[in-house]
């Protein structure tokens, strides 16, 4: 059964991030951010599609699949079942059932990670994406966490070789 993974990139650095879906083998980033700009340097769109271009990894981004600004308030403020709620509905709209079968025409040819922020899946809406996801193909779901010094030991296995 083919993968699709999930990983957050809060507290990450580029270089492990990149040796992070490298290691588990992913050949495409699915950015399910509304936004896709970041505080944190490498994570907006033009930057991170450099550096995953630059590792041999293609990047699309499906906003339609982003948490929308109540939910991601909701999730903030701690609020799960409501953040719940919120995205199930966001869900359920068509436009976003259109981009969950673009999600599954990418992911059931390329081993897919789908990006967001958090780096715990369980306070993420990628976790809901992914299970929507499956719903509509059957997928071997796993969050990728990111490894601390990845990209140090990427490198090191590279040079060894």
């Amino acid at each position: 059964m083919p993968a699709l993974y999930t990983i957050g990139y809060e507290g990450a650095s580029v270089p492990d991030f990149l040796a992070t879906l490298k290691l588990a083998g992913v050949e495409h980033v699915l950015d399910v951010r509304e936004l896709p700009q970041s505080r944190r340097p490498g994570f907006s769109k033009n930057a991170l599609t450099a550096a995953l271009s630059d590792a041999e990894v293609t990047y699309s981004h499906l906003r339609q699949l982003g948490d929308p600004k109540p939910g991601r308030d909701a999730a903030r403020s701690g609020n799960i079942v409501e953040f719940t709620r919120i995205f199930e509905a966001h869900l359920a709209l068509p436009e976003t059932q259109q981009a969950l079968y673009q999600a599954v025409d990418i992911a059931t040819k390329k081993v897919t990670a789908l990006l967001c922020f958090e780096r715990d899946p369980r306070t993420c809406h990628r976790t809901l994406v992914a299970r929507a996801i499956n719903e509509l193909c059957s997928l071997n779901v796993r969050n990728l966490g990111v490894a601390r010094n990845a990209g140090q030991c990427s490198r090191s296995v590279r040079q060894a070789a």
